[in-house]
């Protein structure tokens, strides 16, 4: 049978699982695709973890301990979470070993309700990184106007960092930009570059969702570019990494250690039944890239995926007409990509709020278990 993941990754695309859970990890799943899926790294988000949470009971026994103490709803989240990023990065860490920290990444994310507030995005940054306390640790910050400096500072710290919720080419720029920025004054602070890394993740299904729903407003004619944005909006930001990562400011970096800041598909799988569904995946392959994939989506390119040797550098001028008659057919690319940023950020911000409600709920089911426990082993009056 074809390999297909592993024929993906000697393309030069790393594999890695947009999913997390104390399940996963529980029952061995997680470093079972490490070792047979090619998956060299994890990625997680509040959606994630709220998932997690309320479809496991392995996470009992850990809050009922955190009832028993009588700590936050906030501090019991983050405890919970950092517990089985924690893991996974030790599931991922022979792949961390192997690449020299270029892959066997684990991303945990800054409470997305800081996503517009800089200083206490990097407080948390900082925090975080220190409770995981591993290496092989990426801390996910979002790619606002706010996380701009917030990404710099942090990676001024030492801190390796997943940009995160990145829609427009221009706002992907600045986030290399960004990148650069704190690496030279991580540098100058002290750090080794060569054991921090960063991935720019650029995301990709929910621009053609924003856009085909846009186009079904207009005429026919219009309705044939459906489909094709978010390819070809990926393709261009590819261009433009290649661009930054052979410029002189970034050599002068790569000299003193630095690796480069990785494109990585984000939402690749395809939200319409009727496209394809390892479109993002096939269409997407090239060289230096990460995909991470919810587990079906890893599944069905394992299945029937077609891996090509580069299907991203030679279609710049194809990207770049998808764009234009885009343009022309009256789609304000603008709208779309602050549309998509505003969306994502709410969307984290009410999973979040869904875990904490969920984490608050199962406090008080655990702390009420505890009490009636000791209530019937506490020795009678005598």
């Amino acid at each position: 049978m074809t390999d297909r993941l592993a024929e993906l990754s000697a393309a030069g695309v790393a594999v890695w699982l947009d999913d997390l859970s104390r399940e996963r990890l529980a029952t061995g799943n997680l470093d079972q695709l490490r070792r047979e899926k090619s998956v060299v790294g994890v990625t997680t988000n509040p959606t994630i973890f709220a998932k997690a949470l309320a479809d496991s009971d392995e996470y009992d026994q850990q809050v009922r301990d955190l009832a028993v103490r009588g700590v936050t709803i906030e501090e019991a989240a983050r405890m919970i979470t950092t517990w089985d990023v924690r893991a996974a990065c030790d599931v991922m860490r022979p792949v961390y070993d192997s690449t020299d920290g270029r892959d066997g990444r684990v991303s945990i994310e800054v409470d997305p309700r800081l996503a517009y507030d800089t200083e206490r995005t990097v407080a948390e940054a900082k925090a975080l990184w220190w409770l995981v306390d591993r290496p092989n640790l990426f801390i996910k910050i979002p790619a606002t106007k706010e996380g701009l400096p917030a990404i710099a500072r942090t990676l001024a710290e030492g801190i390796s960092v997943n940009v995160t919720l990145i829609f427009s080419l221009e706002r992907y720029e600045a986030v290399m930009d960004a990148f650069l920025a704190g690496l030279k004054q991580a540098r100058a602070n002290g750090h080794d570059l060569s054991a921090m890394g960063s991935v720019g993740s650029f995301f990709v299904s929910r621009v053609d969702s924003e856009i085909d729903k846009r186009l079904e407003q207009l005429d026919g004619s219009a309705r044939q570019l459906g489909g094709k944005a978010a390819i070809a909006n990926a393709r261009l930001a590819y261009q433009r990494y290649q661009k930054v990562f052979s410029s002189d400011r970034w050599k002068a970096l790569a000299d003193a250690g630095a690796r480069p800041q990785r494109p990585l598909w984000a939402s690749t799988s395809t939200k319409n039944p009727q496209y394809r569904d390892v479109m993002y995946v096939e269409d997407l392959i090239a060289p230096g890239v990460v995909n991470t994939m919810p587990a079906p989506t890893i599944d069905a390119y394992a299945d029937h995926g077609e891996t090509q040797p580069d299907t991203v550098t030679g279609h710049y001028a194809d990207a770049q007409q998808v764009l234009d008659d885009l343009t022309a057919a009256g789609i304000d690319l603008d709208d779309v990509v602050e549309v998509l940023e505003r969306e994502g950020v709410e969307k984290f911000e009410a999973s979040w709020i869904e875990l904490l409600d969920s984490v608050q709920e199962q406090l008080k089911a655990a702390g009420a278990a505890a009490g009636h426990q000791e209530a019937a082993t506490k020795p009678a009056d005598t």
